[in-house]
């Protein structure tokens, strides 16, 4: 399709991002002789062996998310984390060799991670995963730090991303891109203001959440389940983090919530958060040229979101 990277510059982006954090690995006094890839879709995820290190390095991106752009989301990443592994919660944490520092080399910003082995052995296992959530709500809850209001919504992104579609009806059809602008002139306004949020769902409190699905980002260990991925981290409504997890990761959330003194999910939220999670994924459509198979990938998020009610009911 016009405009897709083949696999030949993919692979070339890649090995450039490998390049730039063996480099950068190695400016920080690592040792690093047999670095590997263990994970290539958004980000270049770089083992830095022997050293127990893991690198992240964000590839895929919309046109605006420049290194300066991602120092800055990438600070409160590591400070959450960081925060979090020092009160002795369950997560993947910064690696301590070296600084907390987003680390900016040959045009990529990546953050430096703790290499812990995972447990292939286990399929996840997103209904307990979701009552687990519950755990890192109440944990959150104590960060002591300033977080944007629902920054995880990336309207921005969502925008741009609609904007980019235009003309391309390879990447979306124009009558569903024709809804999905009209949906999301509903939405934004509510995700991108905190009063506005609060007018529409008076009395829902807020508080730090993860902001990219949890469940989903909670991995097996030898020693247990750690949370990972804050990139999204942000400040809202808990409904946020169980956005398009079904009723079965719900009720297991909720359940788990009681228990710990925490509020249940409010049904008027959630139907608006999955609206606005299904606007992210069409308009991640935008970043197809940059990864080809985004556009098999997000064929069954398209369709299910061709059934659901307009905007999340906020219209009609």
């Amino acid at each position: 399709m016009e405009g897709f990277l083949t696999s030949d510059q993919i692979d070339a982006r890649t090995s450039r991002a490998l390049a730039a954090a063996v480099a950068a690995g190695r400016d920080l006094g690592l040792t690093v002789t047999d670095a590997r890839v263990l994970y290539d879709v958004f980000s270049v995820v770089v083992h830095l062996a022997p050293s127990p290190v893991v690198v992240r390095v964000p590839t895929v991106l919309p046109s605006f998310a420049g290194p300066g752009y991602q120092a800055a989301r990438q600070r409160l990443e590591l400070d959450v984390a960081g925060w979090l592994a020092d009160q002795g919660h369950p997560v993947i944490p910064p690696s301590p060799l070296v600084p907390r520092e987003p680390v900016q080399r040959d045009g990529f910003s990546m953050t430096f991670w703790q290499f812990v082995e995972l447990d292939q052995s286990l399929e996840p296992d997103y209904v307990r995963n979701a009552g687990l959530v519950a755990g890192l709500h109440a944990a959150l809850r104590s960060y002591p730090g300033e977080l944007p209001f629902l920054s995880a919504a990336e309207p921005r992104f969502v925008s741009e991303g609609l904007a980019a579609l235009e003309g391309r009806p390879d990447l979306l059809e124009p009558a569903d891109l024709d809804r999905a602008r009209r949906e999301w002139d509903v939405l934004e306004p509510v995700v991108s203001s905190r009063a506005a949020f609060e007018a529409a769902f008076p009395g829902i409190e807020f508080q730090p959440v993860h902001g990219d699905s949890p469940a989903a980002n909670i991995v097996s260990t030898q020693n247990g389940e750690l949370y990972s991925d804050f990139e999204l981290t942000t400040f809202g409504p808990v409904e946020w983090d169980l956005a398009a997890l079904g009723p079965a990761c719900e009720d297991a959330y909720n359940a788990a919530a009681e228990r710990r003194g925490l509020r249940r999910l409010d049904e008027g939220v959630l139907r608006v958060v999955n609206a606005v999670g299904m606007s992210r994924a069409v308009a991640c459509l935008a970043l197809a040229p940059q990864l080809p198979l985004l556009v098999e990938a997000l064929k069954p998020a398209v369709e299910q979101w061709r059934t659901m009610p307009f905007a999340g009911g906020l219209e009609g």
